[in-house]
């Protein structure tokens, strides 16, 4: 869319503490007991944790589980739990629809966090109190004695599917899980990566947190579209330091790897890339990265996709959209030199700046060992695929899919057109619908985009996940906790019935 320009395991044991008050067992004799399962996934200065908490004892209703960190390392960002961190010491505190442990019932959350130097494991884990050691105890507690919960925010509203986003690959016409299941892309862009750092307004538009997402998973949504803006996470000059390079960087992966670990599937793509254009369809006439261009510019692209693989090598979960909306055709004068100019780049006609081809872009990627899916869009804006198969990038991983954006407004907007531009790609390359949408706050067209899409295994992503004014373009929500707008209800309602 261009409308917008503003393993480590280990047993141990849980202390009982926390804030509303739980009655424990008043029986003479109370049995407690935990085991705990802490694993990481790693990268320079981050990692992920995944945590499984069995409770072994009686049954609570709401838990605080306790653990130490022995180099220095810090929670950034949890799910699950909320999390509060004083010097080493954690605490993890139940949520509303997690408090509750019967005898041998677990529950899993996680965090995202740094380190330095190493990240060895906790020596050890509390459950309300109690250390885990994997085996039960008795205590002779008093009947009067209670226990406080933490309140859980107002905004939960279900709880994530248990497990990260899956491994994903291309086979056939199909993207499929790492045991050969077929998986489509159904769900929402989250707009705000692209403008909001450039503009000097902050990195994202509304919160990106675990909340946010826990209401995208009311809806069945298990794909999200990540818009990035290349300037911001190269780090220019033209970007304020606090909203870009490491900063912005590291917030993209912080809210990528939340994603994962809620078992949504991310997209990360380059919506808007530096370089002056001023021909046909101009969006803007700035060199700066604030508006949509007709291709990635060959300056800072390349530059742009080997950061960010090298972000997410080894974690094929995460899928890579290499441009949002290219439209070389407008520039060059017709659609054969556009196509030439979208896969080999160079010197395009009509364009200042020199390009950089979408076969730079997936060698680039492909140079850092990243393994990732890559998808590609074709002309005016993604609407037009008719020669994506003739000018399709070589991958040397045969790890390529395509992707089509469909509006009311596009020239591509009817079934017979789908028919004939779309279902060809389809039958050859997995295809999604990676920007859904109409700009009548309704959703008329959208259920037949989807129908359509249904019938043919395509998958699709409304845009977009704001709580922008319906009426200045499609937008999903009319706040973060996931209440639809007139428009986002259609494609709520159609999730329900398909997702998972």
């Amino acid at each position: 869319m261009r409308y917008r320009t503003t393993t480590l395991a280990v047993a141990g044991g849980l202390l009982l503490a926390s804030a509303g008050a739980v009655l424990l067992p008043t029986s003479a004799q109370a049995a407690a007991g935990c085991q705990v399962t802490y694993t990481t996934n790693d990268w320079p200065g981050g990692f992920t944790a995944a945590i499984t908490v069995k409770n072994l004892g009686d049954a609570v209703s709401s838990w605080n589980l306790g653990f130490a960190f022995t180099a220095g390392q810090h929670v950034d960002q949890g799910w699950s739990a909320t999390f509060t961190q004083s010097g080493a010491n954690v605490n993890a505190a139940s949520m509303s629809y997690n408090g509750a442990l019967a005898t041998g019932a677990s529950t899993s959350i996680g965090f995202n966090g740094s380190w330095t130097g190493s990240n060895p494991k906790p020596a050890a884990f509390t459950l309300n109190g109690v250390t885990c050691t994997g085996t039960t105890t008795t205590t002779s507690p008093s009947p009067s004695r209670s226990a406080s919960a933490s309140a859980s925010p107002s905004t939960s509203t279900s709880p994530p599917p248990a497990g990260a986003a899956p491994k994903l690959k291309v086979s056939g016409n199909k993207l499929v899980t790492s045991t050969g299941s077929a998986y489509r892309l159904l769900g929402v862009n989250r707009s705000g990566g692209e403008f909001a750092c450039i503009q000097g307004n902050g990195i994202w538009d509304g919160p990106m947190d675990q909340a946010s997402i826990t209401a995208m998973r009311s809806w069945k949504i298990r794909t999200v579209r990540v818009p990035l803006n290349e300037e911001c996470w190269v780090g220019t000059s033209d970007v304020p330091a606090a909203y870009g390079g490491a900063n912005y960087q590291n917030a993209v992966k912080s809210y990528v790897n939340l994603l994962v670990s809620n078992g949504i599937t991310p997209i990360v793509e380059m919506h808007w890339n530096y370089g002056q254009y001023t021909g046909p369809s101009a969006g803007c006439s700035d060199v700066k990265a604030t508006c949509q261009k007709p291709m990635p510019d060959a300056q800072y692209a390349p530059s742009f996709w080997t950061g960010v693989a090298n972000a997410f090598k080894g974690n094929d979960a995460v899928v890579f959209d290499l441009f949002n909306e290219p439209y070389p055709e407008r520039a060059t004068g017709s659609a054969s030199t556009g196509w030439a100019c979208w896969r080999d780049g160079g010197t395009c006609n009509g364009i200042s700046y020199q390009v950089a081809g979408f076969q730079s872009l997936v060698n680039a990627v492909r140079a850092t060992g990243a393994t990732n899916v890559i998808m590609i869009g074709g002309l005016a804006y993604s609407n037009d695929l008719t020669q994506w198969l003739q000018y399709k990038p070589t991958d040397p991983q045969n790890n390529i899919a395509a992707f089509a954006h469909l509006y009311n407004f596009n020239t591509c907007s009817n079934t017979s057109c789908f028919d004939s531009q779309l279902a060809p790609v389809a039958a050859q390359v997995p295809l999604s619908l990676t920007e859904i949408g109409e700009n009548d706050c309704a959703h008329g067209f959208v259920d037949t985009v989807m129908n359509w899409a249904d019938a043919h295994g395509v998958g699709y992503l409304g845009w977009t996940w704001n709580t922008w004014d319906c009426s200045t373009g499609p937008s999903l929500i009319s706040n973060y906790n996931g209440t639809a707008t007139a428009f986002g209800q259609g494609i709520k309602d159609h999730l329900a019935g398909v997702s998972s």
